[in-house]
């Protein structure tokens, strides 16, 4: 791994880290109330179906760093083995292992030890059986080839130094026929190379975000056919913006590995 890779890495560790223990205010990117501070359009509240998140405690849904929902769109059904890069708190392991079944598993990977003590505490609160939490970086999965029916992700990809890494693990862990649903922020356009240096913004979901054009030829480059641009909206709400950046969307992605 590049030294900038570490860095990157290391500042998302950092601030994911103090979030999860409460030193940092919950949000997906920024600290300010327009990048998803609670009651933002970017709460929990704003992102999922309210009937999603019934009997959900607010430690749960309070600690959503998310940008959408991916869940809905990955129409999961009973039985089926799910993956969540990037897991956090949990609170889209939660809603899937609801829709998977007792028959069914999740798993969610995250890299930040304060979120998996977070996301293992919330487990034991909701008595979850079929969910389990591991340590590992999006870019090297800890799960073995060809186990996982579908892979879900929350406004994570764009926090990686290495997508097409992040796209060919996602691609490999998969079952042939299985599928992605992804939630995440994407550009139209480039950020100069001052801004796509700035490790502090790349940490807040801002300057890691890529062009969705590239975002999906990455995908389709990793093999994956069928991808869908379900829907993309102007991320004004959710990402604190500065002068100079491209715009910036909120958008969610579907796709499948070929059977």
């Amino acid at each position: 791994m590049s030294q900038e890779s570490s860095q990157i890495h290391a500042m998302v560790r950092q601030r994911y880290g103090t979030i999860a223990s409460g030193e940092l205010g919950a949000g997906c990117c920024g600290e300010t109330e327009s990048c998803c501070a609670p009651g933002s359009s970017c709460s929990s509240a704003g992102l999922y179906d309210a009937q999603l998140l019934e009997g959900l405690p607010v430690d749960v849904t309070g600690l959503s760093l998310g940008c959408g929902d991916p869940v809905t769109i990955a129409a999961l059904h009973p039985g089926e083995v799910v993956l969540d890069l990037g897991s956090g708190g949990g609170i889209d392991c939660f809603l899937a292992a609801r829709q998977v079944g007792e028959s069914g598993a999740v798993i969610g990977v995250d890299m930040t030890p304060q979120m998996l003590e977070k996301a293992n505490a919330n487990k034991a609160v909701l008595g979850v059986g079929n969910v389990e939490f591991r340590q590992g970086q999006i870019e090297a999965l800890p799960v073995a080839d060809n186990t996982v029916d579908v892979v879900m992700s929350n406004c994570v990809i764009n926090l990686s130094p290495d997508k097409p890494a992040v796209f060919r693990e996602t691609f490999r862990v998969l079952k042939p026929g299985g599928r992605v649903s992804i939630s995440d922020i994407v550009t139209e356009g480039e950020f100069t190379a001052e801004l796509r240096a700035d490790a502090a913004r790349w940490a807040e979901c801002v300057t890691g975000a890529i062009d969705g054009a590239v975002y999906t030829g990455m995908m389709q480059a990793a093999g994956f056919v069928d991808i869908q641009v379900v829907d993309k909206a102007d991320a004004g709400g959710i990402v604190a913006r500065q002068e100079g950046m491209p715009r910036l969307f909120s958008a969610r992605i579907t796709a499948r590995k070929a059977g």
